[in-house]
């Protein structure tokens, strides 16, 4: 299996979203604003989605009928070899799928393992800039903070994000910053500004980014002046 290039690399805006509920990838990414669909066994859970291989190819399947590039699926199990074994199985449902993996040491050596097999990852549940360091070092194709619980746990988010942001750049700019855990249109507003160009969210966030009231209003004024 080598298949480790990305088709899609190379700069430019990406937005994920961040859910296994059908319902909102039927209503957003027929958009085609959303280059993928972000999950972990959390948010599998969330959508009543069985946190297992076959369960998780159904998703796949389903949400590469919508025009995305990519699905990010996380491998479980505490060691090393189980991690392995789950996203070697994960990666085998398409070409498509990027393998999310804990940034811890067991979770380091599973990414060592499937960058030899040509399978992209992300390393996620980051919370200091430093792992960003060990993101890039391990080559990972994407660094995932949360930024919602970096701050949640009383640190500066932005200010982590900013760091990150400079050590991927000092690194050689191969692994991609993806943004996770925002909570509002206006957080991401404000790291796009600050240079942030990859983002997952919830349908919630992507409810309130694309919509806006005064828009709909104007929008609603245009029809109604077409209409006399």
């Amino acid at each position: 299996m080598v298949r480790r290039a990305d088709p899609g690399s190379g700069t430019g805006l990406r937005l994920f979203l961040d859910t296994a509920d059908r319902a909102a990838w039927t209503r957003w990414l027929p958009t085609g604003l959303f280059h993928g669909v972000t999950t972990n066994p959390t948010i599998l859970e969330r959508g009543g989605v069985r946190c297992s291989v076959d369960a998780i190819a159904g998703v796949v399947q389903e949400v590469l009928r919508f025009p995305v590039q990519e699905v990010q699926a996380q491998c479980w199990g505490t060691r090393t070899e189980a991690l392995v074994d789950t996203g070697r199985q994960l990666a085998a449902i398409d070409p498509r799928v990027v393998v999310k993996v804990p940034v811890t040491e067991d979770g380091i050596r599973a990414v060592a393992r499937f960058h030899a097999l040509g399978i992209r990852t992300t390393m996620t549940a980051v919370y200091a800039a430093h792992q960003a360091i060990t993101a890039a070092a391990a080559g990972a194709d994407y660094v995932a903070p949360y930024y919602g619980r970096i701050n949640d746990g009383g640190r500066d988010a932005a200010a982590v994000i900013r760091t990150m942001t400079a050590i991927l750049r000092t690194a050689g700019g191969r692994t991609r910053l993806l943004v996770a855990s925002l909570r509002s249109a206006e957080d991401l507003a404000a790291l796009a500004a600050e240079g942030c160009d990859t983002f997952t969210f919830s349908p919630a966030v992507a409810e309130a980014l694309f919509s806006d009231g005064q828009t709909a209003a104007a929008a609603l004024a245009f029809e109604e002046a077409a209409a006399r």
